[in-house]
C-alpha cells in the first residue's frame, strides 16, 4: 500500500514538472513566469528525489536533494535581481 501511494505521488509531481516544461517553452510566457516556472521545476524534482530516496529506504540522495535546493535558491535569486537591475552583482567602482 505503502509503495502505491508512494508511486502515485512520484507520477502526480512528474505530471507537474511535464506540465512546468510545456508551459516554460509556450512563446507567450515573459521571463519573469519562466523564472516562477524553473523554480517550481526544480523543486517538483527535489520531490521526486526525495520521494524516490524513502521508496528505496536509501539516505544517500539527501546531499542531492540539498545541493539542488541550494542550487534553486540562489538561481531564483540572482534571475530576479538581473531582471530587476540588469546586474546580477553590483560593483562599486573606485575613485
Amino acid at each position: 500500500m505503502d509503495d502505491l501511494v508512494l508511486l502515485s505521488a512520484m507520477c502526480c509531481l512528474t505530471l507537474s514538472v511535464i506540465v512546468a516544461l510545456v508551459y516554460m517553452l509556450r512563446r507567450d510566457s515573459s521571463i519573469s513566469d519562466r523564472v516562477l516556472l524553473l523554480d517550481s521545476l526544480s523543486y517538483n524534482i527535489i520531490g521526486i528525489i526525495a520521494l524516490l530516496a524513502i521508496y528505496l529506504d536509501s539516505i544517500a540522495y539527501i546531499e542531492a536533494i540539498l545541493l539542488i535546493g541550494i542550487l534553486a535558491f540562489t538561481s531564483t535569486i540572482a534571475l530576479c535581481r538581473f531582471i530587476e537591475r540588469g546586474v546580477v552583482i553590483e560593483r562599486k567602482r573606485g575613485d
